[in-house]
């Protein structure tokens, strides 16, 4: 399975890279986008869990490091909870450490 990086910015610009076990990330989430905190949450939880999903389809056990991203996105997300209008920008796809260009549609 292709493993993917999206890098991220949180709201105070702090950047961090996060990890998927499968290019799925890149139906959830649009590098070059800013997204509600909130929103970044669920559309972070939906694509994990379907990684880690066909990790669990292709090998018979979900992926821990999804989860453990999940697990790490959820606890950096509640420092921000009470921020108002609080963002995170989705800045790039990486794979095999190569930043990645998205097609324009």
């Amino acid at each position: 399975m292709p493993e993917t990086r999206f890098l991220i910015r949180w709201p105070d610009g702090t950047p961090e890279s996060c990890y998927s076990p499968s290019l799925v990330i890149e139906d959830y989430l649009v590098a070059g986008e800013t997204y509600a905190l909130a929103d970044f949450l669920a559309l972070s939880r939906t694509a994990l869990a379907i990684a880690s999903d066909r990790v669990k389809a292709k090998y018979g056990v979900p992926c821990g490091r999804a989860l453990a991203q999940l697990a790490r996105i959820e606890a950096a997300a509640a420092d921000f909870a009470s921020l108002p209008d609080a963002r995170v920008a989705v800045d790039a796809f990486e794979r095999d450490g190569e930043a990645l260009e998205r097609p324009s549609t």
